[in-house]
Order: C-alpha cells, then sequence, then structure tokens
C-alpha cells in the first residue's frame, strides 16, 4: 500500500510504501462497531442515583390512622406516589464497562486505517515542525493541503507542544499521540494526517498479530456451509 508524502508547503514529495495488513485490509464492520461501542460504554462514568423511599428524608411517621377516615391506607408520606416521594426502579450506580479481547480491537483498528486508506483519507507529512505555537501556522498548513473545510484527526510521533498548541484553537482539527490511537477519533474526521514519525509506531503496534487474524476470518469464512450464511458472512467481509 503507498500512500500520498507531502511537505508543509502541501506539495506531494513521493509516497511511503505502508503494510497492507493494516492500511489495505479487509473491512470488518461488525468488529469496529463493537470496538466504538465498547469505548463510548467505557466512558461513562455510571454515577446515576436516585433515592429510594428508605432513603428520602423524613416520612417516619404513619400520616394517619389506618381506618375510620375515609382516605386511602397511607403508610408514609416519602411513599412513590406522594410528592418528594422516593423512586420505584431509578437509576443506580453501576458500570457500563464491555469487554473486548485484544486482537479483536486491534482488528477494528486496521479496519477503520484500510477503509480511510482506501478512500484517500489518509495523508502522511514527511516532517511536521513548528518553530513556535501559532494558530495562523496551522491554517496556512491546512489550507496548503486543502483540508480548510475537513475535520483533521493529526496522529504525532511524539509529544511536540508548538505544533499540538498551533491545532489546539481550531474546532474541527485534534491532534493525538501515536499510542493513543482509537476507533472513536479515526471514525469521526474526516482525513487522518499522519506525521511520517507516527507511522512506523503504529504499523509495529498493529501488523502484530495480523496475520492470525486474517487466518482466523478465511477460516470461519471457509467453515460456513449454508448459502445465506456465507453470503451474509462475504457481505460483512
Amino acid at each position: 500500500m503507498l500512500l500520498p508524502l507531502m511537505d508543509m508547503a502541501g506539495k506531494q514529495t513521493g509516497e511511503i510504501e505502508v503494510s497492507d495488513a493494516v492500511f489495505n485490509g479487509p473491512i470488518r464492520q461488525d468488529l469496529m462497531h463493537q470496538a466504538l461501542i465498547r469505548q463510548l460504554a467505557n466512558a461513562r462514568a455510571g454515577t446515576h442515583k436516585t433515592k429510594t423511599r428508605g432513603e428520602v428524608r423524613g416520612g417516619g411517621r404513619k400520616p394517619w390512622r389506618q381506618k375510620g377516615t375515609g382516605r386511602a391506607r397511607q403508610g408514609s408520606i416519602r411513599a412513590p406516589q406522594w410528592k418528594g416521594g422516593g423512586t420505584v426502579f431509578g437509576p443506580m450506580p453501576r458500570s457500563y464497562a464491555k469487554a473486548m479481547p485484544k486482537k479483536m480491537r486491534r482488528a477494528a483498528l486496521r479496519s477503520a486505517l484500510s477503509s480511510k486508506a482506501q478512500a484517500g483519507q489518509i495523508v502522511v507529512v514527511d516532517d511536521l515542525v513548528m518553530d513556535e505555537p501559532k494558530t495562523k501556522r496551522a491554517l496556512e498548513f491546512l489550507g496548503n493541503l486543502g483540508f480548510e473545510e475537513r475535520s483533521v484527526l493529526v496522529i504525532l510521533g511524539e509529544s511536540n507542544m508548538a505544533v499540538e498548541r498551533s491545532f489546539s484553537n481550531l474546532p474541527k482539527v485534534k491532534t493525538l499521540h501515536g499510542g493513543f490511537l482509537n476507533i472513536h477519533d479515526l471514525l469521526s474526521y474526516d482525513t487522518v494526517l499522519f506525521s511520517r514519525a507516527a507511522i512506523e509506531p503504529v504499523v509495529s503496534w498493529l501488523d502484530v498479530d495480523a496475520a492470525g487474524s486474517e487466518n482466523m476470518v478465511a477460516e470461519t469464512v471457509e467453515t460456513e456451509t449454508e448459502p445465506e450464511t456465507s453470503l451474509a458472512g462475504e457481505a460483512e467481509e
């Protein structure tokens, strides 16, 4: 797989060869969906809480006697049917965390990168360097690449305060260290812009079990015998 290699002036200086397993592999929409749902669920705090009738302050005395008043029997003014009473079956603190095997998470990232690369939405910048934080300089750089109206995810190989602060005031741009690459950010931005220093660590990280995952997918397709199931499997791939 060849990706365009650009400079800070927006001119293509060549092409960079990257791993087909990471940038030109099978696109598994089911894995991408599962990984995205997992990430969003794990980000939830789960601290929501309502009080039951036993936790609301007051209501310890029976409001009136059981019989002879002509009114309905009541045991507490903090029962759910009373204003200011407790809540029945309300939300309680809990964990929303979902588990997903590491190989499946990496396969989902490879699918997202392959989808972006095949759509021409990945660009590599040869030397992404800025002397000082300047939002104007960042805007000029994006304009040279023709990305003024696009949302851009900038992947850096290492922390660079000048570059990060230059892009920080742009609402459609986010900078991210390559080690924190995630499915949500990959799917949320129109274009992914890699610095050349970030490509090799990302490829070495995601290419570890790529061959094993492809063999696993191939074996799954081969074992399907029913025509309807086979067609569904081919459509997902």
